[in-house]
This record gives structure tokens, C-alpha cells and sequence, in this order.
């Protein structure tokens, strides 16, 4: 017999020896117990699928002679291009902040619905002029003053909301599905991974969409430096339906209408807000 045949052997023959005494040990020691449940392993974890996409984007319409889209660092310049042949060149330079546009965007509409906006992100340069409030004296030693809205606050609004509303939706929208590619780049940058950007910007507009409208004057009060509406339900709007109410009524509509055919171009339908 082979040297290594040999040594398989007698290695075979003192594991059985090992296992016989080990069992005459535990059969001599055993006490006795119940015997254990079953042991049922879990199934393993499970990875987090990706979120269904709910409102696919159509893909853009075939551009004869349009450029392919840069890469996101390089990309103001030829945005800004294409915004201001939809806009108008004087317009865009009048309104739009020039620099990390395609973010700008998506950080603004991922922020509407949240309570406070990052402000420093807007793509929009602030409205002129500042802010305005009626401010009503005490009429009583125990009465406190009263602080309105202005009536002639939604005039800062007035020339952007007429430009939005002069402009096509559908045409909007085109250069919307052009420059999608980089604003779901832009969308996964903020913190947002495998998610769908078209889906939140169909959620915001269904959330701008039930904005309250309100009748009359808008009351505020000023614990701080801070407005705060008086009424707390005004109050615990989000950022975005609160922007809505500052334009006022007739510049709210008209935005909301816009809104509407803007969701029925990126989504296929309309909701009934």
C-alpha cells in the first residue's frame, strides 16, 4: 500500500475512534432535555429595489443640428443660450442667476414643498422692490397694531408671472426633456440616488396646485425680525404655497395655470386642482 493511501487510513480510523468515544461519553453524561426547536435560518436580506418610475419623460423631439449637452460643470453657457431663445435674451440676463443654473433648478423645486427654501439656491434673482406690508396702528391702549400684505406686493411678481404666462408650455417642456439628462444628474448629486427627478417635480406641482386661495387681506404678525402669517394654517404652508400667496390672487391663478399645462406636457395628464 502507497505511503499516502496508508496515512488516509489510519487518519479515517482515529476520526471514528474520536467520534465513537465522544459519543459513549454523551451517551453515559447525557441528561435528559427536550430536544431544541428546529433551527430556521432567515431568508437573506433583501436590497432595496429602486423606486418604480411614476411619470416617465418623454423623450425630447429630434432637434435638427442641436448640440450634444455638455458636461453639468460646463454647462451655464449653453443653457443660459437656450433660455434666452425661449425667454428672451434681456429677460433671462434680467432674472436669471448666471451661474450653477441646472442645480439651482432642481435644488429650488426639490425645496418648494419643505417648510423653509434655500433662498441662496434660487435660480431667480430676488424681486424688487423689497417686500411690502400695510401696517395698521392700535385702535384702543389695548389693542395691538395689525400688519397686512400689501395690496401693491404682488406688483414685484407682476413682470415675471406675464413672461411665464406668454410663454408656451409645450415649449417649456421641450427644453425641459433636452436638458433632463443633467438635471437628474443635478437631482442624484443632491442626495438623491437611483430616484426619478421628473416624480418630484410632478409632486411639487401637484403640491403648489393646492395651494389655498385666499379672499381678502392676508394678516401677519412679527415676533421677530420675521413675518408670520396670523392665521396658523396660512402659516404652516410650505415655502412654495407661500411664495404663491405673496404674488396675490390674480398672479397665483395664473401661475396655477400654467402649472397645470406644464404637468400635462412632462406627465400625460392633469390633476384636478
Amino acid at each position: 500500500m502507497e505511503r499516502q493511501t496508508l496515512n488516509r487510513v489510519l487518519i479515517g480510523a482515529g476520526l471514528a475512534l474520536a467520534l465513537a468515544g465522544g459519543g459513549v461519553y454523551w451517551w453515559k453524561n447525557r441528561t435528559p432535555t427536550p430536544e431544541p426547536a428546529p433551527v430556521v435560518e432567515a431568508p437573506p436580506p433583501v436590497a432595496d429595489a429602486e423606486p418604480a418610475i411614476e411619470h416617465p419623460l418623454p423623450e425630447a423631439p429630434a432637434t435638427d443640428g442641436a448640440p450634444p449637452l455638455p458636461a453639468l460643470p460646463e454647462s451655464d453657457p449653453p443653457l443660459t443660450l437656450e433660455l434666452g431663445q425661449l425667454f428672451g435674451t434681456a429677460n433671462v440676463a434680467s432674472y436669471l442667476e448666471p451661474q450653477n443654473i441646472a442645480r439651482r433648478i432642481v435644488a429650488t423645486v426639490d425645496g418648494l414643498p419643505r417648510a423653509h427654501g434655500a433662498d441662496r439656491l434660487r435660480p431667480i434673482k430676488p424681486v424688487s422692490p423689497a417686500f411690502a406690508v400695510d401696517r395698521h396702528p392700535p385702535t384702543s391702549p389695548t389693542a395691538e397694531e395689525r400688519i397686512f400684505i400689501a395690496d401693491t406686493n404682488a406688483a414685484r411678481y407682476t413682470p415675471l408671472v406675464a413672461l411665464l404666462e406668454m410663454t408656451d408650455a409645450k415649449s417649456i417642456a421641450t427644453l425641459y426633456q433636452r436638458w433632463y439628462p443633467l438635471l437628474q444628474q443635478s437631482y442624484e448629486d443632491l442626495g438623491y440616488p437611483g430616484r426619478y427627478f421628473n416624480d418630484r417635480l410632478v409632486s411639487v406641482i401637484d403640491h403648489l396646485l393646492e395651494t389655498p386661495a385666499v379672499k381678502g387681506p392676508i394678516e401677519l404678525t412679527q415676533p421677530n425680525v420675521m413675518f408670520e402669517y396670523a392665521d396658523p394654517q396660512l402659516e404652516a404652508l410650505s415655502s412654495g404655497q407661500k411664495l404663491l400667496l405673496r404674488m396675490g390672487p390674480d398672479n397665483a391663478n395664473k401661475v396655477k395655470a400654467k402649472l397645470r399645462e406644464l404637468r400635462k406636457a412632462v406627465a400625460g395628464g392633469a390633476p384636478g386642482a
